[in-house]
């Protein structure tokens, strides 16, 4: 990137550069400019493609001739209040999503595919669990993070139990499907990926693909899961997309898994690692469950 920006820098001529992140700022007496790496993606095809779907919720690409890196214009966002950036964000990601749907062709092998994979992993966290607990248990006088661990764990356990029980039900209701809804996901969805200026802005679109809509749902939660009322957000993506049972329910059991935790030998940090896995179950709970008290209502 270094070569290709002191090339840059004699075509805008800026007046001064600012490193913010992975991306450099110019700013110039033509305007102000991003550059970034490329990845492995064609953001040119992409942006030609949403164009066609009359998505254009992103910055302008100005320059995409060089090998290893983009140029984008620069737009300043407006500060706001993270719920208000999170309603705004969601309803433009219902947006693509709704743009870009189409139904897939699969098989029964590829639910089969997905249901074993997760079922895979929620035995290996149980495993891991149980051998966490049976190793601490033994201990005579436990470190804050042992002990926070074991008085919480009970929860891990029961959220474990509901996403197995709920991974059942939700081979139960695909496994005779044909079709499946994707759509085009940005898969880095987070507060900082969005700028609302006099319009609004998704970037950092290098990792996008085609998948099931609900992964930007899930990447969106797991990363600000803590910032936000999650249960506002969802409640207004799912007025402007319509999810169907199965993938409400995979949405439901994916968040829920817990998160792997490792111990170090720095307690301060271990201390931050179970409180934040532990705070994580209890926010998901607090999330999930309006949704199966109306269900068990009807």
């Amino acid at each position: 990137m270094n070569k290709s920006l002191e090339v840059l820098k004699k075509i805008y001529k800026p007046y001064r550069y600012t490193i913010l992140g992975k991306a450099i700022l110019l700013n110039t007496t033509l305007g102000d400019f991003i550059v970034k790496e490329k990845g492995n993606k064609n953001v040119n095809d992409l942006y030609a493609y949403l164009k066609s779907r009359s998505f254009t919720s992103f910055p302008n690409l100005i320059e995409e001739s060089r090998s290893n890196v983009n140029v984008y214009e620069y737009v300043e966002g407006v500060p706001m209040p993270n719920e208000q950036k999170a309603l705004d964000l969601v309803e433009v990601i219902a947006n693509l999503h709704n743009k870009t749907t189409f139904y897939k062709t699969v098989t029964v092998d590829d639910f089969k595919s997905i249901y074993d994979n997760i079922k895979s992993n929620l035995l290996y966290l149980e495993n891991d669990y149980n051998r966490l607990y049976e190793e601490i248990k033994k201990e005579t006088y436990m470190s804050p993070s042992h002990y926070s661990l074991i008085r919480n764990i009970y929860k891990v356990f029961a959220a474990l139990q509901f996403a197995s029980h709920e991974l059942d039900e939700w081979y139960s209701i695909v496994k005779e499907q044909t079709k499946k809804r994707v759509s085009l996901i940005h898969n880095k969805l987070s507060l900082e990926h969005f700028i609302k200026s006099d319009d609004n802005y998704l970037i950092s679109w290098e990792d996008y693909r085609t998948d099931t809509p609900i992964m930007d749902l899930i990447t969106f939660y797991q990363k600000e899961f803590f910032t936000i009322h999650f249960d506002v957000v969802l409640s207004k993506y799912m007025e402007k997309v319509s999810l169907s049972e199965d993938e409400k329910k995979l949405f439901f059991i994916l968040i829920s898994i817990p998160k792997k935790i490792e111990f170090s030998n720095d307690e301060f940090k271990d201390c931050k690692t179970v409180r934040e896995a532990m705070d994580y179950l209890f926010i998901t709970e607090e999330l999930v469950r309006p949704y199966y008290s109306i269900q068990e209502k009807n």
